[in-house]
């Protein structure tokens, strides 16, 4: 049973991605554009952006700063000017290991401006238009990258992981308050994907995956109506199961199997 309407056919549908100048997001929003959606993107370089819509005739680039609400709220003006939107989806994202023993305020903050509150910046944009759209039979579809390192807390992710529990949790009560107005809400929990974030990790990162296939993925999710988009599926699964343990199995496993 679907929990979203399914999202089938894209073409002409609006989408807007925060977050698209590389990775998941720019990934996600080519396989849009290919599908035939109207897409438009935003991150805070200029030159990325100019280079998709190049690449990609008819899409369009917003490039703002997700921590500056002005900023936010100048590119929805500008987005639904245009008409409403079908879909909606915060890619925006920051990462850097972090530990307690090494714990630095600065870099906890630029993780929350960055992660979580430039979402809460774009619901505070975008929500009341898409709320009205809803109402006169338009029902668009809001759409939270968080990831698995935000289900429970891992060694070295003092900073980022929190963020990611809060878009979880985000998504989550979102989907209680909207789903019954006939808007779509999803959170997607993505394992390792080959991006610039993750080029930072020294560890062996398991079953990594290119951004292309982390959008294909993404893409199967909202045709499917899933609520919990999640890939690839050989790892993220058992993050899930790990979600289940009493904190004694829990702590026992991940010492075990991160050795830290």
């Amino acid at each position: 049973m679907s929990l979203n309407p399914r999202i089938t056919d894209w073409q002409g549908r609006r989408v807007w991605l925060i977050g698209a100048s590389s990775g998941i997001g720019r990934a996600t929003a080519a396989a849009l554009h290919a599908r035939g959606a109207q897409v438009i993107v935003s991150a805070r370089s200029p030159g990325t952006l100019a280079a998709f819509v190049a690449a990609h005739p008819g899409s369009q680039a917003l490039p703002l700063d997700v921590t500056a609400l002005p900023q936010v709220q100048a590119a929805a003006t500008r987005v639904l000017a245009q008409g409403p939107l079908d879909l909606v989806c915060y890619c925006a994202g920051t990462y850097q290991d972090m530990r307690a023993t090494g714990f630095d305020l600065d870099t906890m903050l630029q993780h929350t401006a960055v992660n979580y509150t430039g979402a809460l910046h774009l619901l505070d944009a975008v929500l009341p238009a898409l709320l009205a759209s809803a109402t006169s039979g338009r029902p668009g579809h809001i759409s939270l990258v968080s990831s698995v390192a935000g289900f429970r807390g891992l060694p070295k992710g003092l900073a980022y992981g929190p963020t990611k529990a809060a878009l979880t949790h985000l998504a989550e009560t979102l989907y209680l308050d909207l789903h019954d107005l006939g808007l779509g809400v999803s959170v997607v929990h993505p394992g390792f994907v080959d991006t610039p974030l993750t080029a930072s990790n020294h560890f062996r990162m398991p079953a990594l995956i290119t951004p292309a296939t982390a959008a294909a993925a993404l893409l199967r999710g909202w045709e499917r109506g899933a609520f919990n988009i999640h890939f690839p599926r050989r790892f993220t699964g058992g993050m899930q199961l790990l979600r289940l343990l009493p904190y004694r199995w829990y702590f026992a496993a991940v010492r075990r199997f991160t050795g830290l």
